[in-house]
Order: C-alpha cells, then structure tokens, then sequence
C-alpha cells in the first residue's frame, strides 16, 4: 500500500520545500492543499481516516506547515479534534520549519558540548528561538535568555513560554550594539535566531566576551547574524569560539525533517510538534 501525505498549509500554495522533502523521506504521494484553517480541515482529515483501517492507517499521514506558525498551531488542534478514538493518522507540526531548525541549533550546539548548567542567549525571540529556548532548558542549561529589540516584546514571549510550556527564560533587549555586548559579557553559548541580512553581533563584540565557547547563527543571507562567522562553519574554532553557521545547521535540520516524516509511517498515532520533534532529533543526531 502507498504512503499518502496529506500537507495542509496555511499559505495560499503549499510549499514545494516541504513537498520536496517528504518525496524524499519515501513519501508515494502528496495531497496538497493551501489556505489551511482550523475551520476548513475537518473534510481532509476524515478523507485521510476513512479510506483506510485497521493497520493499514499507519499508510497515512498529515503535515502541517505554512508561515504563520500561530495559524498553524491551530490547525494543527483541529486536526487532532477531527480524530474518533484510535481512527487517526500520525501528524507532522513544523510551520516555517521552525521546529526542525531549532532542533537542529540545540543538537549542533551540544556536539561534544555540556549544555548542563550554562548560560545561553539566544537573539531572536521568534518562533526557532523560542523552541531553541525549550529545548536546551530541557537538556539542562543553566540559564537561557531570550531576546528581542524590544524588552517589552521579549517579556511577553518570556510570559506566553512560562504559560506554554511551563519553562523559565529570561527576557532581554537587543537594540544596540552596547546592549548585546553586555548581555554577552558572561555568557557562555550565543546563538543569532534573527531575521535574514541583519547582523547582531558584530565581531568586535563577541570578541569582547571572555566566557563565550560557542556561537550559532542561522542566518545564510549576508550580512550573516555574526559578523566573523561562516556560512560552512560546523564546529570550527576560532579565537577559543567554536562556531556553526546556518548551512551546517540547515544540513542536519534536513536530516530531522526527512526522518521525522519517515517516522510518521512507523504507527498511526504521532504527533509531531514542538515538544515531541526533538526526540526525533536526538535518535537521529546518536546514530549519525
């Protein structure tokens, strides 16, 4: 029996990355539809759990994508009400691919790395820093801040966090060079998580922190979140920093997306999101 993935998107066209991915995860065939909401899904998903029962269920599954990572998260709530008891299919949740690159940042961040007890910022309070935040705290750092240009904005992301997820992050501002610079002052793991051709730490910065031991960036658009840093850099030191660089990053975050999506034909009842995909990254980081 052919796999069939069924990719709800909230964007007007699904997206052909996403499409691309799955075809390459061993998916036969995709059922696109764009302009995804929690209103309209019902139909697709009941498509997907009646036409096929018993074990054969685990031939199906759903992926959820799109920009907008809040209209996403609701999709992906209607879906999951769509379900009747063990009639379901496994479920992928990654808008923007938001959930498979911060799994990607926090695994390359502790390639022969002890997270455990030390202090992290992340600058950028989006959707992959937030997740970056969830999953390092979860493997035990000390301490993790999450910036923004706005103090005020990082405060509410700090809030929603502590209200989502039950996690501790500490908001901070990044509107100059200065601020950055004290916020890096004594830290020891500073990952960019900022929007495209925007530079946030300017070398001149970072080199005047004598506690920093890595950086990460997952910026590929020059100027690069990192001034100093490469594109290609996958653990390579330099000043007594060891960086990574967004195409090493988006390397393994293409390794979790593929087997993520390979995994959701193993049983008809995952859920995927971002507090479930990790796990997935970590099997696959242990056997690379």
């Amino acid at each position: 029996m052919k796999k069939l993935l069924l990719h709800l998107d909230t964007d007007p066209v699904a997206s052909t990355f996403d499409q691309a991915v799955a075809y390459d995860s061993g998916v036969d065939n995709i059922i696109a539809h764009g302009n995804a909401t929690r209103d309209n899904v019902t139909s697709h998903v009941h498509g997907m759990i009646f036409t096929r029962g018993g074990k054969n269920l685990k031939n199906s599954a759903i992926f959820i994508g799109g920009s907008n990572v809040a209209a996403s998260d609701r999709v992906g709530d209607a879906v999951k009400n769509a379900f009747f008891g063990p009639v379901r299919v496994s479920v992928m949740l990654d808008p923007n691919g938001s959930n498979t690159t911060a799994a990607a940042i926090a695994r390359k961040v502790m390639n022969n790395y002890d997270i455990r007890g030390k202090k992290v910022v992340i600058l950028g309070a989006g959707p992959v820093g937030q997740r970056t935040a969830l999953y390092l705290l979860q493997e035990g750092a000390g301490e993790v801040v999450l910036t923004s240009r706005s103090l005020e904005r990082s405060k509410s992301t700090a809030a929603q966090m502590k209200k989502a997820y039950q996690v501790d992050v500490i908001p901070g501002e990044t509107r100059s060079d200065e601020a950055v610079a004290k916020l890096l002052a004594d830290t020891h793991v500073a990952i960019a998580a900022g929007p495209a051709g925007v530079c946030i730490v300017p070398e001149t910065v970072w080199q005047q922190s004598k506690s920093l031991e890595v950086i990460a960036d997952v910026n590929a658009v020059p100027p690069l979140g990192v001034e100093g840093l490469e594109v290609m850099d996958d653990g390579v030191e330099k000043q007594g920093v060891r960086f990574y660089g967004a195409i090493a990053i988006g390397n393994f975050k293409m390794k979790i997306h593929r087997g993520a999506i390979a995994s959701l034909f193993e049983s008809n009842d995952v859920f995927l999101d971002e507090t479930t995909l990790y796990d997935i990254a970590c099997k696959i980081d242990k056997a690379s």
